[in-house]
């Protein structure tokens, strides 16, 4: 059943109060029935509102797979079948996953036998799609749930574009100090409010950073993402978590006078983009229910609170550098060469492509209680 979004939240402020930019940004992209990833199988493609390397080709998944061979190969072998576990975070409908196990199946069948598959997904409406899109690989399908197993034991944990789609708190730098956005009602429309920092959290993440935000700043901090690595660690007992999204270092992001959110709204594939003054109503409190709302990753913290949670960073790369290196280090360039694989070249071309996908997003690999020779093999930086 399907919801009036901009409803929900109206009816939610009415009667507990103004709320955090991240709790609109909860409701507005993952509430049940109302939320814009959860009333559909699939958001992204020609026919969506963005883009993902997912979409540009198998290609992608192809070359994920043999890095993550690369790296399971260094983990000790168990007894048997089902002895490592291949975790999807922010899986859609499973194609990575299919993408990267179709790899896998045809380049090292004897890793693939072993491997179990759980796919983490908020959405309803695409985990009952992800057996049909796996084929013949969804009988690997061990879980497919909303959060991540409880115990992924030894493996390796994925999660493309994930982070940037987590709710964000808006945090604004005023005369007095540090305060934040809410969201409040004004007759049937939604507004924004400036209001006291809503959890210590905030105070304490420029703290830090060593950073002071210049006067007038308005800048997006995503305290989800630092809660979602902290439990990836927790749950991953041995192995690997490769991260992929697009961000900035902390100083490019809030050390600048003239710093400003970088939480974004697409639709058919054209992006509002932040206002520097904050004029009028900004388009990610337009139409809430039905636009893609998405921030830039501070990488910076990620990366330090990567470590603080146990994980060793291994590699750090664009992405573009990232999948050169896997295509020259899998043998691949000589079979790109090959007549039926005239798309797969014109794919890889679209992602190392300068000002695309393939330099606007980051490769973060760590490593939990794994052998320091891993860093030699992790790819390049």
């Amino acid at each position: 059943m399907e919801f009036d979004c901009r409803a929900v939240l109206v009816d939610r402020i009415r009667g507990s109060g103004p709320i955090t930019v991240a709790e609109y940004m909860e409701v507005a992209l993952y509430a049940p029935g109302a939320g814009y990833y959860a009333r559909a199988v699939q958001r992204s493609g020609r026919a969506g509102d963005f883009v993902t390397s997912v979409d540009v080709s198998p290609l992608f998944g192809e070359l994920l797979a043999v890095q993550i061979a690369e790296l399971l190969h260094q983990l000790p072998p168990g007894a048997g079948p089902g002895d490592f576990h291949l975790v999807e975070a922010g899986a859609g409908n499973g194609r990575l996953s299919r993408d990267i196990l179709d790899a896998l199946a045809r380049r090292d069948p004897s890793l693939y036998d072993t491997i179990q598959l759980h796919l983490v997904e908020r959405s309803a409406a695409a985990r009952d799609a992800q057996a049909d899109v796996l084929g013949p690989h969804a009988r690997k399908l061990t879980s497919s749930s909303s959060d991540l197993p409880d115990d992924i034991g030894a493996g390796v944990l994925v999660a493309n574009e994930l982070l940037d789609a987590l709710p964000v708190h808006l945090v604004v730098m005023t005369p007095t100090g540090l305060g934040e956005i809410y969201i409040d009602v004004d007759g049937e429309s939604l507004v924004e409010r400036l209001g006291p920092l809503s959890t210590k959290r905030l105070a304490r993440y420029f703290e830090d950073l060593g950073i002071t935000l210049h006067p007038g700043a308005v800048v997006d901090v995503n305290l989800a993402a630092v809660d979602w690595i902290q439990k990836a660690s927790r749950r991953l007992a041995r192995g690997f978590v490769i991260l992929i999204d697009y961000g900035y270092e902390a100083r490019t992001m809030y050390d600048q006078p003239n710093a400003v959110a970088t939480l974004t709204a697409f639709a058919r594939h054209m992006a509002d983009p932040p206002e520097p003054g904050r004029r009028g109503t900004p388009a990610w409190l337009a139409a809430p229910g039905t636009r893609d709302l998405t921030s830039h990753v501070d990488l910076t913290t990620l990366r330090r609170e990567a470590a603080r949670a146990g994980l060793s960073p291994l590699m750090f790369s664009s992405q573009s550098r990232f999948l050169l290196d896997l295509v020259e280090r899998s043998g691949l360039v000589g079979d790109l060469e090959r007549p039926d694989r005239l798309r797969d070249r014109l794919a890889l071309k679209s992602l190392l492509v300068p000002g695309g996908l393939g330099s606007s997003h980051s490769v973060l690999v760590f490593g939990k209680n794994v052998e320091t020779a891993t860093r030699a093999r992790a790819g390049g930086s």
